[in-house]
């Protein structure tokens, strides 16, 4: 597949703060990608240099093959849609999709189709004659992003826009962009700091901490196998601990873990030099029972608190060593197992799901 988007030993510089770290980063044409971290990674100025707003202190970028590094907005073939939607309030919902044809001197016959058939893609056709003050939040979201498709770029570029919606819109219009993106076969640039909205929506996700990409992979791959203690902790929830080698065995090592607590992990998952490491392990993977887990790394934990969620039950754990764990338990029926504060409980892990990561 080829690269719809090339970032190529980009570094941008405001004064003596460093925005953007000397990235590289290839997108794939027709793909989602979201660029997630916490506020001030460099994830917005990463979107603001492809699509021109901003001009790299150092380094090259690449839409469709072609070097636009020193092009201004108006001459690259992509388009963004903001967190404002920066609507015109004095024109209809007709004339603010086709604002941008109407710049670009597409006959009116032309425009009118296009501008059609956008809305009809975010099921607004009813609505072209009617001002933004008349439209819900979500609705201004979808002229928005008619509007940036009805122009046909290349690559749409996403600032956080879905940021303004409540929750429940927000969860609604998550899947209508995802569906959006695979009818249209857009590449999609997304902006934002919600991790479960990068998971919901995208194909890859990179991850932004200190104007550098700490992974990139699928939603999947950054869940389970995260590659730093960073990936780790922004993604989900994490037991991060820090843990040293006690010894080693035929195919397996002996660690102890903060606290105390000792698990076999194969040989393959623990550097060979490395003495001191920090593992992460998914509250979900650490499985409870009142009998003992079979085929897992077991030991028995008081429940220091209980957090009754609906779906889920998360729960605070101490071992007799010392070590505390969170885990997540999923009420299956309101018949299951009900855990309470103070009782000793069953635990087991599984050595797959203990992620070795080097020590910060």
């Amino acid at each position: 597949m080829s690269a719809a988007v090339e970032l190529r030993a980009v570094t941008k510089r405001f004064g003596d703060f460093v925005a953007v770290d000397n990235v590289s980063l290839e997108i794939k044409a027709g793909e989602f990608l979201t660029l997630l971290g916490p506020s001030g990674c460099g994830k917005t100025t990463l979107l603001r240099l492809i699509a021109g707003f901003e001009l790299p202190t150092q380094g090259t970028v690449w839409v469709g093959g072609e070097d636009v590094t020193d092009r201004p907005p108006y001459r690259r073939p992509v388009n963004q849609v903001f967190q404002s939607y920066a609507l015109f309030p004095h024109l209809t919902v007709a004339e603010n999709v086709g604002f941008g044809l109407r710049m670009q001197g597409v006959p009116a016959t032309e425009a009118a189709g296009r501008v059609r058939q956008a809305l009809d893609l975010v099921a607004l056709t009813d609505m072209d004659a009617r001002r933004p003050h008349q439209l819900s939040g979500g609705q201004r979201q979808r002229v928005a992003l008619a509007r940036a498709v009805v122009c046909q770029p290349r690559v749409l570029l996403l600032d956080e826009p879905l940021s303004a919606l409540d929750a429940r819109l927000r969860q609604s219009m998550q899947l209508e962009l995802k569906r959006l993106q695979r009818q249209l076969g857009i590449t999609f640039v997304f902006v934002t700091h919600d991790q479960e909205e990068a998971l919901t929506m995208s194909d890859r996700i990179a991850i932004v901490n200190r104007g550098r990409i700490e992974q990139l992979g699928s939603a999947h791959e950054i869940y389970h196998r995260p590659a730093t203690a960073f990936a780790a902790e922004f993604i989900g929830a994490a037991n991060l601990l820090s843990a040293r080698l006690v010894r080693r065995d035929a195919g397996s090592v002996r660690i102890q873990v903060a606290g105390g607590l000792e698990l076999t992990l194969p040989s393959a998952s623990w550097p060979g030099a490395m003495e001191e490491a920090l593992i992460s392990i998914r509250p979900e993977k650490v499985h409870v029972g009142r009998a003992p887990i079979p085929g897992a790394n077991g030991f028995t934990a008081r429940i220091e608190e209980e957090i009754f969620k609906g779906a889920t039950d998360h729960l605070r754990l101490a071992t007799a060593a010392g070590t505390r764990l969170q885990a997540v338990v999923a009420n299956e029926s309101a018949l299951g197992e009900i855990f309470h504060v103070g009782e000793e409980i069953c635990c087991g892990l599984h050595a797959d799901d203990v992620i070795v990561l080097a020590a910060r």
